[in-house]
């Protein structure tokens, strides 16, 4: 679902209540584990956390007046979604990711080709989307990133 909101706090009170409290956690959760150098905003209609232009000026190859996306948080129609970039750049971590997911959690793994999907909102591995954030620093994706470009 798309909202209409010019900061991160906007965004979370525009969600249903039952929404609230997952997409409050996951958000403090994420800026408590991601290394050091990304920034919050909103990013493409949703709570973004990216590379700032002050670090990476170059920015997001497609726009480059955007920030590199790196995470993004979103409350869909019928689930909480969790775009994590690197980890679709980064075929260990994506790895990785799936088989603690399967080890720690009761239900099967909804992921699509960008994003986790979060239906079941009692049922979010919050400890777990904390690993996989601290597992990338800022300077780790810039090198992802700009390898896959030079790829295209």
């Amino acid at each position: 679902m798309q909202y209409e909101a010019h900061t991160p706090d906007d965004y979370i009170k525009q969600l249903p209540e039952d929404r609230k409290e997952p997409v409050v956690r996951l958000r403090q959760i994420i800026k408590e584990s991601l290394p050091e150098g990304f920034e919050e905003g909103i990013n493409y209609g949703m709570i973004g956390f990216y590379v700032p232009h002050s670090i990476y000026p170059n920015g997001y190859h497609c726009d480059k007046k955007q920030p590199l996306p790196f995470i993004n948080l979103a409350s869909q129609k019928h689930y909480i979604a969790l775009y994590h970039m690197g980890m679709y750049a980064n075929k260990a971590l994506l790895e990785w990711f799936k088989t603690a997911y399967s080890e720690q959690c009761r239900f099967k793994l909804d992921m699509g080709k960008s994003c986790i999907r979060f239906k079941k909102m009692d049922a979010i591995p919050y400890e777990l989307v904390g690993e996989l954030c601290a597992k990338m620093t800022v300077g780790d994706w810039i090198n992802i990133y700009e390898a896959a470009i030079k790829k295209k």
